[in-house]
């Protein structure tokens, strides 16, 4: 049914559970997948392991978050068995939601395959939902594992 699935991983417990589903859609499909990492391109006043604020550049804040990328998607390729062609993005973008559509029309997906943290009442209201922003900005189905 599908032949390029885009699949947004940040490394959270429910993103990497929902990868063994996407793994037997994949090779239930005969389907590559992408895998998409996005970062904020703006560098944080500190990062979480600082104890004291310090002014970081641009060009490490990138370096810092492509090594992050890179274990995220090495943990996640761990999911994929052989016979599964897997590529990895590593976007830069300000809003998630949107970062993960360029990536799909980079990667030619004909699904975005996403986990949620289903979100509600207050929780939604505040924390808002990228699952939903890219639900209703995309222009090609998106498959929400639960």
């Amino acid at each position: 049914m599908f032949k390029q699935l885009l699949v947004p991983v940040d490394g959270s417990d429910i993103s990497k559970k929902s990868l063994k589903k996407v793994a037997q859609l994949a090779k239930s499909d005969g389907a590559a997948v992408t895998l998409v990492y996005v970062s904020d391109p703006t560098p944080p006043l500190a990062y979480s392991d600082s104890t004291m604020g310090y002014m970081i550049t641009t060009k490490e804040h990138k370096q810092a978050c492509e090594a992050f990328a890179k274990s995220v998607f090495k943990q996640a390729q761990t999911q994929f068995g052989a016979g599964i062609k897997v590529s990895t993005i590593h976007a830069l973008d300000i809003s998630l939601a949107q970062g993960i559509l360029d990536a799909a029309k980079k990667s030619k997906a004909d699904v975005i395959v996403m986990a949620s943290h289903k979100r509600t009442g207050i929780s939604g209201v505040l924390l808002g939902s990228e699952t939903h922003d890219v639900i209703v900005h995309a222009k090609l189905p998106v498959l929400v594992l639960g």
